[in-house]
């Protein structure tokens, strides 16, 4: 499966979730001052953004030195991917990726990491640059726009939620987590078409 520019900015949208993400910004900014929330929001939008550009970048040289291969992230990913997709189609309390019960005002845990830059997103990143280095300025650019996407819907969760309601919300990362299931499994067959060609 070879990405371009917007399937890779539609890919990254997915899996960083802005709108599953808004019940958990909502909830980890509640202790938080109403003026302060933006500047909070738009740091850990650029503490994400900046572990997954490191990732972007560095991916390769991380993969060599941990003796992993390409194959090995192209199925490890799917399996997160799709761990990640079944917890938006069927909601846990906590959200798709957990909660955080402590209180005031959060620090790169767990808005950056790891409801932004999660597993399944540093994987995500680190795969489309395996699969394309020569592509890094499409990637980059992808990166930047999901981040500049996530920072105004986040910026405006609670004005969104009150415009959708929380069960439009909900009907849309449930869509959004069918959608993930998919490009999951097909990740996990092409690294297992992979594997078997090589044999």
């Amino acid at each position: 499966m070879q990405y371009n520019f917007l399937s890779a900015t539609v890919l990254l949208l997915l899996i960083t979730d802005p709108l599953g993400n808004i019940p958990i910004f909502i909830n980890a900014l509640r202790g938080v001052a109403i003026e302060r929330r933006r500047i909070v929001v738009l740091r850990e939008v650029a503490i994400a953004f900046g572990i997954l550009l490191f990732f972007m970048l560095a991916g390769d040289r991380f993969l060599r030195a941990m003796h992993l291969t390409d194959l090995s992230l192209r199925i490890g990913g799917g399996i997160v991917l799709f761990l990640i997709a079944l917890r938006m189609i069927f909601p846990h309390p906590d959200g798709p990726m957990g909660g955080d019960s402590r209180g005031g005002e959060p620090l790169i845990v767990p808005l950056a990491i790891p409801a932004l830059a999660g597993p399944s997103a540093l994987a995500t990143v680190m795969l489309l640059t395996s699969q394309a280095p020569g592509k890094m300025v499409e990637w980059i650019g992808a990166l930047t726009v999901t981040m500049i996407v996530c920072a105004v819907v986040l910026i405006l969760a609670e004005k969104i939620q009150q415009w959708l309601g929380e069960r439009a919300v909900t009907a849309f990362e449930r869509l959004m987590g069918l959608v993930l299931v998919a490009i999951s499994v097909e990740m996990m067959l092409e690294g297992i078409r992979t594997f078997v060609h090589q044999l």
